[in-house]
C-alpha cells in the first residue's frame, strides 16, 4: 500500500511535520488534463480566443488554455474564491495582469496543479455557466 503523503503527527523531536511546499508537489499536469476536465462539465465546448483555446458554458468562457504561456492556464473565479485559492497554493495560483486579476481571472500554473485542477476549473464553470446547468 502506498505510504501517506505527509508522516504521521508527533515527530520525536516534538516539532510538527510540514505539508510539502508547492514547488515540491510532482509534477502531474498539463494542458491535455486542464482541456479533458474542462470539457467534462455539461455544455462547455472548446473555441478560440486571440489565439488561445478558450472554453465556454452558455457563451461564455469559463477559463482559456496557454495564457500568458503554454505550461499555464486561466480560470474565471470569483475574487473570494481566487483569494482562497492563492493563499493556500501561492506556486499554483495567481492573479491575471490588471482588472481581469482583480475582477477574478485567475493563472493556474499547470504542472503544479494535478489534483486541484478538478476543483479549480469546476469553480469556474459553476460561475460562469446558465442556472440549468449548475443544478
Amino acid at each position: 500500500s502506498p505510504s501517506p503523503p505527509y508522516p504521521p503527527p508527533g515527530r520525536a523531536d516534538g516539532r510538527r511535520w510540514a505539508a510539502p511546499s508547492d514547488e515540491a508537489r510532482a509534477p502531474m499536469a498539463g494542458a491535455d488534463d486542464f482541456r479533458r476536465i474542462a470539457l467534462s462539465f455539461p455544455g462547455a465546448e472548446e473555441r478560440s480566443h486571440m489565439g488561445h483555446p478558450d472554453f465556454r458554458v452558455g457563451g461564455k468562457i469559463f477559463a482559456t488554455l496557454g495564457v500568458p504561456d503554454l505550461g499555464w492556464a486561466m480560470v474565471k473565479l470569483l475574487p473570494d474564491e481566487q483569494l482562497v485559492l492563492m493563499q493556500l497554493h501561492p506556486g499554483v495560483f495567481r492573479p491575471a495582469a490588471g482588472a481581469w486579476g482583480r475582477s477574478g481571472s485567475t493563472l493556474v500554473r499547470l504542472e503544479l496543479a494535478d489534483d486541484l485542477l478538478e476543483t479549480a476549473v469546476g469553480m469556474a464553470w459553476r460561475n460562469r455557466g446558465p442556472g440549468k446547468l449548475k443544478r
